[in-house]
């Protein structure tokens, strides 16, 4: 009997010891079920949170592909030059970017084009396309120029997207790089040296937007760039030889 009772016993505690084991189980094996769920959940917070701030950086400097219907320059940031063939397609050189592309033209001329997407000096991913004046020239407004060549003249051309509705602005091409200081872009490049400024000197590209802040201009000459006197060109607030600095776009042009 006494040995009846300690098996009993034994069974007793042995069936406890199980259930408590199998309690422990069941709770480590609720919790590795619920490890995968909560790992899961922490990488997508943490992608989330990536894609916010290259999403940041993409609006700057994101593609611009023409998807949205309307003619926009091809190509995204311009913080990267490269050469092409000109066939009229960029080649990217990284994430969102496309450099200039431009060689010689099948009627014997030259041709070059250059596009970008406007932001603030000193942003996260640099831009050969700065705006002095977010108000005037919003982050992420583009601009494509392009210049042709050949024997006989000599073409500059501008096209625009994202700036204030029907609005006047002035443009022009200067002698030197853009920078964060807006004056570091040099003077107007004239073909003689003038203490006056006028389009037929100058390369002027002055437009007007349209109702959705896009704009257009072209220059024709009959002279061309001397070799690295022309390297950018200036957004100004208002039409004519002069006007405050609002933006500036760093362009590859050719002698």
């Amino acid at each position: 009997m006494t040995a009846q009772v300690d098996r009993t016993a034994g069974t007793a505690g042995t069936a406890e010891a199980a259930g408590v084991a199998g309690t422990a189980e069941a709770a480590g094996a609720g919790r590795a079920a619920r490890a995968p769920g909560t790992v899961r959940r922490r990488v997508l917070v943490g992608a989330a949170a990536l894609l916010m701030l290259t999403g940041g950086a993409t609006i700057a400097h994101g593609a611009a592909d023409g998807t949205d219907g309307a003619p926009a320059p091809d190509g995204g940031g311009h913080a990267a030059h490269s050469t092409g063939t000109g066939t009229g397609t960029g080649t990217g050189t990284g994430a969102g970017e496309a450099g200039p592309v431009g060689g010689a033209s099948r009627s014997g001329g030259f041709y070059m084009r250059a596009d970008g997407v406007f932001s603030p000096p000193g942003s996260f991913v640099p831009s050969d396309a700065l705006t002095y004046d977010t108000a005037l020239v919003p982050a992420a407004a583009r601009i494509e120029i392009t210049q042709y060549a050949d024997r006989t003249s000599h073409r500059v051309g501008t096209r625009l997207r994202g700036l204030v509705p029907n609005r006047a602005y002035g443009m022009h091409v200067h002698t030197s790089p853009c920078a964060a200081d807006p004056a570091s872009a040099g003077p107007h490049y004239q073909h003689r040296a003038s203490a006056t400024a006028d389009p037929v000197n100058e390369v002027w590209l002055d437009f007007r937007t349209d109702r959705n802040g896009n704009g257009e201009a072209e220059a024709r000459h009959e002279w061309g760039f001397r070799d690295g006197g022309a390297r950018s060109v200036i957004v100004h607030d208002a039409q004519g030889g002069a006007g405050k600095r609002v933006a500036c776009f760093t362009v590859p042009f050719s002698s």
